[in-house]
C-alpha cells in the first residue's frame, strides 16, 4: 500500500469541480425486509462530564439510502455500531435510479426517510440540494479533507472515490490483448463482446456516460460507435461485473473497486485503468428535517473520519483522506478525463436521453 501520489493530488483538483460548483437489488438491514421503513425519530442520551471531557451516549437508529455495493455497507455497519452501541445503522441500498426515484417519491409525499444519502453519481446532489432536500452540515471531520472536497455551500462532502475504467476476463482475454484505452474497445475484435451497465439505473455508469458525452474528444459519436461495435447493457453494476466474470463478455465498462472484490473471491476478472479514466467523487449528503438528525450527523462523521475511510480501503474503496493508506496503486492511473462538472450537471439529462436513443431504449 502506499500513500497518495502526486498524480492522486492533481486527480483531487480535478474533482474539486465535483464539489466547488453549484442518477440492483431492494433490500435493507432491518431484519431482511424488502424495503426501508420510515424510521422513529431517535434522540440522544444524557450527557455526563468528567475530567474536563463530555461524553455524549446515543441511542435509537439512522437510515441510510445508498447504491453502494452491500458489502462495504455492512463493513461500514459494523464499524458504526461498534463505535455506538447505542445506535443502530439501517440502510437502502439499490441502484441509484432506483434510490433517487424513491427520495423523490418520499420529497414529494412530504418527507424523505433518509437522514444520509449516499449514491454514485455526484450531479444528483445538485438536484437534491435545488429541491431543498439536502441541509447544510459541517463535519468536524471536514478538517482532514481537501476543502475542494467539500460543497461550497456545505450541503455534501465527498467520501469515496470511484474509478470507472475497462474490465476483462482474464480466461478469454490475455494481459497484452486487453484493451488499454477507451478507443480499444471500437476495435471489431470486441463485437457483441462488450458489456457495461445501463446507466438509466447505475449512477456510477451514468456519470461515466456524461462525462465521456461531454467530452470534445469523445462526445455522442463515441457511444454511437460503442453501440455499432456490439456494446450490451446490463441493468446493474452487480450483474455487469458478475456476467463478464462468468465469461458472458469479454470485455466491460466496470467499477476498479467491484473488480478487486470479485477478484478476492477467486473470479477470473482483471481492471486496467486507461487513458482518461473517470473517476468519481461519491459525496454523502444529511437531509433536511430528518427523523434522526444527531444520529444522521453521527453517521456522516464517522463515514469521513480516518476510522470510516480505513473500513472503505479495506473494501477496496479510495479514500478521500490524506492521511490513509491507500490499497489501490494510483500511479498506475494514465490520466483523468477532465470534466466540467456544471456542464455535467445541466446537461446530464439530454445526455442520457440522448444515449437512449442510440441504445434503442428511447
Amino acid at each position: 500500500m502506499k500513500k497518495l501520489s502526486c498524480l492522486f493530488l492533481a486527480m483531487i483538483m480535478v474533482l474539486s469541480l465535483l464539489v466547488g460548483c453549484s442518477g440492483g437489488n431492494n433490500n435493507s438491514s432491518n431484519n431482511g425486509q424488502n424495503d426501508a421503513s420510515t424510521p422513529d425519530a431517535s434522540t440522544p442520551g444524557d450527557s455526563t462530564t468528567g475530567n474536563n471531557n463530555t461524553e455524549q451516549t446515543y441511542s435509537g437508529k439512522v437510515m441510510l439510502y445508498s447504491s453502494m455495493q452491500e458489502d462495504q455497507l455492512m463493513a461500514i455497519k459494523e464499524g458504526f455500531e461498534k463505535k455506538y452501541p447505542g445506535v443502530t445503522m439501517e440502510y437502502y441500498f439499490a441502484g441509484t435510479s432506483k434510490v433517487v426515484t424513491k427520495i423523490s417519491t418520499e420529497a414529494q409525499a412530504g418527507h424523505v426517510d433518509a437522514d444520509v444519502i449516499w449514491v454514485g453519481d455526484a450531479a444528483d446532489y445538485v438536484s437534491f440540494k435545488e429541491e431543498g432536500i439536502l441541509q447544510q452540515y459541517t463535519s468536524p471531520e471536514a478538517a482532514g479533507l481537501d476543502p475542494n472536497y467539500i460543497d461550497a455551500e456545505g450541503y455534501y462532502t465527498a467520501a469515496r472515490l470511484v474509478g470507472v475504467g475497462i474490465a476483462y476476463n482474464t480466461v478469454t482475454v490475455k494481459p497484452e490483448d486487453a484493451p488499454k484505452t477507451w478507443s480499444d474497445l471500437l476495435d471489431p475484435k470486441w463485437k457483441d463482446q462488450i458489456v457495461m451497465s445501463d446507466p438509466g439505473t447505475a449512477g456510477t455508469t451514468k456519470y461515466w456516460m456524461n462525462a465521456m458525452m461531454c467530452s470534445d474528444k469523445y462526445g455522442a459519436d463515441y457511444m454511437q460507435k460503442l453501440k455499432d461495435n456490439g456494446c450490451l447493457l446490463e441493468s446493474g453494476t452487480t450483474a455487469t461485473h458478475n456476467q463478464l466474470a462468468a465469461q458472458a463478455y469479454q470485455v466491460g465498462v466496470c467499477l476498479d473497486y467491484v473488480t478487486a472484490n470479485l477478484v478476492a473471491e477467486g473470479s477470473p476478472i482483471a481492471f486496467l485503468y486507461p487513458e482518461d479514466t473517470v473517476s468519481i467523487a461519491s459525496p454523502i449528503g444529511l437531509v433536511k428535517d430528518c427523523n434522526n438528525e444527531e444520529n444522521g450527523k453521527l453517521l456522516y462523521d464517522f463515514i469521513l473520519s480516518k476510522e470510516g475511510q480505513e473500513i472503505l480501503v479495506a473494501n477496496n474503496l479510495v479514500s478521500v483522506r490524506s492521511d490513509v493508506e491507500q490499497s489501490v496503486d494510483l500511479s498506475a492511473i494514465p490520466s483523468i478525463l477532465e470534466c466540467d462538472f456544471a456542464k455535467l450537471a445541466s446537461d446530464s439529462g439530454s445526455n442520457l436521453e440522448n444515449f437512449n436513443k442510440i441504445f434503442g431504449l428511447s
